[in-house]
């Protein structure tokens, strides 16, 4: 009786000895899982912190900030996620943000030349933000839809975009081939007299960016090249120089480069572009969070010095804008057509240990007479607005009335509108 007594003592203290291993080891899995997470959330901090254009960090103490979201009780990498979210919305910077690994890898296949999608390219409006198109890629589901530059995105599916960020209304938008989205509309109306207001459903597709579309026309006595360059993705600075000499093969004289709907894409692209144009001088400068300058100049190889017009318009964004105050700038070329959209940040994309992606605006860019186009857009040398839309098809051609105005200016006929810059 008494061995039995032993027997079942000694189990019972084994299986006490087994309950608290197991909460040992599960309290321990749990603290490292907290304190992973913490790190996690640290790193992005340290990543704003030594790199973020603002050195105020939107005039807040970022140590505070770091304290307030880093001792927060994290059940979930989502919940870290939501955190990262709304510590980076203190800076108050849409273009500064987290993206979730499969964001991180959607961008990562658009720049690099190809995504799945409706086919726009979306901003938020300040400071009402609205979230408005900069504009749609050539051939997108989108473009055949016929949505606009500066049309307002109101609605996905019924849902408000008032209050998503882009990258909640970008993923609302994404979606499985041949699926549909409804996407609810306002777009201006003429002299600023109210909206147009109207839903379309789009389907979504595989999207290939092709960064340029080009013809030789004859003019008059004059082959003019031109070329319209949709996006600065890992193609574009290839295919423009590809371009540009074979045009110049053929006997093309002068050339206008259309710049219309390009919301930019890859900072390098726009300056390996700039130097195939501009002969000498200083295309852009950027400068970082200590005021401290960097610029960026010409290297005495442009490939053709003949004259250029560029057209722009206010879906010209980023290095849509490096590019035509480049060439504006340093006398190369003269913009024709309306106001660019007005985006002179730079932002670096960083690639976390999960796989996730964070973009943070770095530097800012200035023009080679140092002017900050931030929010003020370029002004073109001859302005010449579109008073009714028109086709893809009737781009580049004499139904385009900012290219006719165009080979004016190559011509030397127009009466030019030399807007003083400030």
């Amino acid at each position: 009786m008494i061995k039995q007594r032993r027997i079942w003592s000694w189990l019972v203290i084994g299986f006490a000895i087994a309950l608290q291993f197991f909460w040992s080891f599960g309290a321990s899995a749990a603290v490292t899982d907290y304190l992973q997470e913490q790190k996690f959330l640290t790193n992005v901090w340290q990543i704003v912190n030594r790199s973020y254009v603002d050195a105020d960090f939107n005039h807040q103490n970022w140590y505070k900030v770091r304290r307030q979201f880093v001792n927060r009780k994290f059940n979930s990498h989502d919940d870290t996620y939501q955190a990262i979210r709304e510590m980076l919305a203190t800076l108050d910077d849409p273009f500064t943000r987290l993206l979730e690994p499969d964001k991180f890898k959607s961008m990562q296949t658009s720049t690099a030349g190809a995504l799945t999608g409706v086919g726009l390219q979306i901003a938020v409006d300040e400071p009402k933000n609205n979230v408005i198109v900069i504009a749609p890629i050539e051939g997108s589901p989108a473009d055949a839809a016929g949505l606009r530059s500066r049309d307002r995105i109101v609605g996905i599916d019924n849902i408000p975009t008032k209050g998503l960020s882009l990258d909640e209304c970008a993923t609302r938008m994404r979606g499985e081939i041949g699926s549909e989205v409804k996407l609810s509309i306002e777009r201006p109306l003429a002299n600023d007299k109210g909206f147009e207001k109207f839903d379309v459903v789009i389907k979504r597709d595989r999207i290939a960016v092709t960064p340029i579309i080009a013809k030789l026309n004859q003019e008059d006595n004059h082959k003019v090249g031109y070329i319209r360059l949709n996006q600065f993705n890992g193609n574009a600075a290839t295919d423009m120089e590809k371009t540009i000499k074979k045009f110049k093969a053929e006997g093309a004289d002068r050339y206008v480069l259309d710049l219309r709907g390009n919301p930019g894409g890859l900072f390098d692209a726009g300056l390996e572009i700039a130097r195939m144009w501009i002969p000498e001088g200083t295309v852009v400068y950027t400068v970082d969070r200590h005021g401290v300058q960097e610029s960026f100049e010409a290297k005495g190889s442009a490939i053709t010095t003949d004259p250029l017009v560029v057209l722009t318009d206010g879906g010209s964004a980023s290095a849509s804008e490096i590019l035509a105050g480049a060439l504006q700038e340093t006398n190369r070329a003269q913009l024709v057509g309306t106001k660019t959209y007005g985006k002179g940040l730079i932002q670096s994309l960083y690639e976390l240990e999960d796989g996730a992606g964070l973009a943070v605006t770095i530097a800012k860019y200035e023009t080679p007479l140092h002017h900050n186009i931030h929010k003020r857009g370029i002004i073109p040398n001859v302005e010449v607005a579109l008073t009714e839309p028109i086709t893809r098809q009737q781009l580049g051609t004499k139904e385009d009335p900012q290219y006719v105005a165009a080979l004016s200016v190559l011509d030397g006929t127009y009466k030019k509108n030399v807007i003083a810059k400030s």
